[in-house]
């Protein structure tokens, strides 16, 4: 699952393995946060993001 060959958009890759990605892309003054897991992706604008990410590293 590689997001490295797009040159419609610009994507930064932020954590890949070999099943799950995320990656965000400029969107306006803010950035979406795209969470590839599987067949399905979350797509989460900065305040979402956070907000998971906060979610994510709570889980023990």
């Amino acid at each position: 699952m590689s997001m490295n060959n797009n040159s419609e958009m610009d994507l930064d890759v932020i954590s890949e393995t070999e099943n799950f990605a995320v990656w965000r892309s400029q969107e306006g003054d803010g950035f979406t946060y795209h969470v590839e897991l599987g067949g399905i992706t979350l797509h989460l604008e900065d305040e979402e993001w956070e907000e998971f990410a906060v979610l994510i590293k709570s889980v023990d």
